[in-house]
């Protein structure tokens, strides 16, 4: 049986084509647009490369082409030069079994398979390196996480050297202050909040473009700053445990052993943090990061506790309320408690209906409508796993999330549709949120990073926007439902290019031309690490403002 071809997008969702002479996807691209029907693929460039789509014929159907690199993708991309590669050979020799014997014979040419082995693979990037130079070597995170650790380091030195002595008797809450600073960075709540605050005071004609563009680039790499506060506050609590057993006779065991206990869960939680492990073994993270968070927080009040009621003098502990709430370490803890619970008590356990366009992707129809720019979280069981992904609503009655067959939980989406899924009802805001502090904007899709784009489409927002999708076989593997939402709208409004008709385009290029066509103020891409590199990178080149996810956004 003949490999399929296989290709990933963004938020998960994955395809694979079977080889098939019965395919309905057989049919080239017409060399001449038709009129009449649903659907026609107009060329976009003089070099005929990209299409855009029009309402023609439902009796066209498209070619199936090699797979485009320009997929959504965070862990396949490596594989698409050899799939490719697989697939040219697996077509010579399917050529040669077709010649006569005797020509085979005579010939004894060497074949393009024995050519290419031959030649030397050109180099590929390691995991490990496309995750930390992703979109450059020093890039606004980065600035943002060695801000935050120098500044911490000298308050260090400060205080070690005797010149701070404030932080010196209080390094405790230092770490407990960059505990605070940390949870901020990731809560959804705040954050929604920021980002509605943004969008409001930012959002206006008569602002300048350039602090806009400095306030996304901030705003999109907060992660800088809670990975620089995480590292700090195991940095400060070391300190403060240095300075506990220096001066044993004042303190007890009980408290020496919880902060150890704190301080060793800490640093389990940045190690598992840390991007080649996050990367790769995103589940190990994912409760890493939940169980000894939550553990270390109890820890924490355990500690604060102790250390507020024990008494030097006679070895013992008076626990008072009063003595407490006098202690800024309680203040600082009530709030980081209050932040991690609070995403929590907006858990709810909700009907949602489960449909499939294909094989391998499935629509959740969930209730109440969302505003644009917005993502969600679903799980199937809140205490083990979630899973994030835009949402398309034209913001009244509904809301939808496009899910690919990729894992368990997403596989199971299609083979035994749920009826109730758990999200939390709080949706939190990202990138794609901060188009409606722009007035003009290219959205550049791949793949299923169209889903958060569509919104902006669908209902009205305060910016003009123009979409660029680049996708394969649109109703095919993203279903009927998409493929009427991205239609009906003006020809300069929605380009789309189906690889399955016209192949891989420069995705750059295409972003380049569409934000100067409709002179837009910034170019927000969703595509693999790659791809959304490629873009940013190549609109920044060209004078445009351009923002693309990143590992840790």
């Amino acid at each position: 049986m003949e490999n399929p071809i296989r290709f990933s997008s963004c938020r998960g969702v994955s395809f694979e084509i079977h080889h098939n002479q019965i395919s309905p996807f057989a049919v080239p691209a017409p060399p001449v647009p038709e009129r009449d029907g649903r659907w026609v693929w107009f060329p976009w460039n003089s070099g005929r490369s990209s299409f855009r789509v029009f309402p023609t014929s439902d009796a066209i159907q498209r070619s199936l082409s090699q797979q485009s690199s320009h997929f959504c993708d965070l862990t396949d991309d490596e594989d698409d030069d050899e799939d490719n590669h697989i697939a040219e050979e697996e077509k010579e020799n399917d050529i040669e079994k077709q010649k006569p014997k005797q020509d085979q014979d005579y010939l004894k040419q060497p074949s393009k398979k024995e050519i290419s082995a031959v030649k030397a693979k050109p180099p590929t990037e390691s995991r490990l390196s496309v995750i930390l130079l992703d979109q450059g070597l020093f890039t606004v995170y980065k600035r943002l996480f060695v801000i935050c650790l120098t500044l911490n380091i000298l308050g260090l030195v400060l205080a070690a050297t005797g010149h701070f002595p404030y932080a010196r008797r209080k390094a405790a809450l230092f770490s407990i202050g960059n505990i605070l600073a940390l949870t901020l960075c990731r809560s959804e709540a705040f954050l929604r909040l920021v980002f509605w605050l943004a969008v409001k005071a930012l959002g206006r004609s008569w602002v300048p473009l350039r602090l806009k563009t400095m306030t996304t680039s901030f705003l999109q790499c907060l992660g800088g700053i809670h990975s620089g506060c995480g590292v700090s506050s195991v940095a400060w609590l070391i300190y403060a445990l240095v300075l506990t057993l220096k001066d044993r006779e004042n303190t007890s065991d009980e408290i020496v052993a919880v902060a150890s206990a704190i301080l060793s869960l800490l640093c389990l939680s940045s190690l598992a943090a840390f991007p080649l492990v996050r990367h790769l073994h995103h589940n190990v993270f994912e409760r890493t990061h939940r169980f000894a968070g939550w553990t270390a927080l109890a820890l924490l009040w355990f500690f604060i506790i102790l250390t507020v009621s024990y008494d030097p003098i006679s070895k013992s502990y008076d626990i008072r309320g009063s003595r407490l709430i006098k202690e800024e370490e309680f203040w600082f803890t009530s709030a980081i408690t209050l932040l991690i619970i609070l995403p929590w008590l907006m858990v709810r356990r909700v009907p949602v209906t489960v449909t499939a366009p294909s094989g391998h992707a499935s629509l959740i129809k969930f209730n109440g409508g969302i505003p644009a720019g917005i993502l969600g979280r679903i799980s199937p069981s809140p205490l083990s796993e979630w899973h994030a992904f835009g949402i398309i609503s034209d913001g009244k009655k509904d809301h939808l999330m496009l899910a690919g067959a990729v894992g368990d939980f997403t596989k199971s989406l299609i083979a035994d549709p749920p009826k109730h899924l758990w999200v939390r009802s709080l949706h939190f805001a990202g990138l794609p949120y901060l188009v409606n502090m722009y007035q003009r904007v290219v959205l550049v899709a791949t793949g299923s990073g169209i889903c958060v784009f569509l919104s902006f489409l669908l209902q009205p927002c305060a910016a003009d926007v123009c979409l660029v999708w680049v996708a394969k076989g649109v109703e095919q593997n993203f279903g009927k439902e998409i493929k009427e939402m991205v239609s009906g709208f003006p020809k300069e409004k929605v380009i789309i290019h189906d690889t399955a008709v016209s192949g891989r385009p420069n995705v750059a290029e295409m972003s380049i031309d569409a934000a100067k066509r409709w002179k837009a103020e910034v170019v927000i891409v969703t595509s693999n690490p790659q791809g959304s590199r490629d873009v940013v990178n190549a609109c920044k080149g060209a004078g445009i403002a351009a923002f693309g996810p990143i590992w840790d956004s």
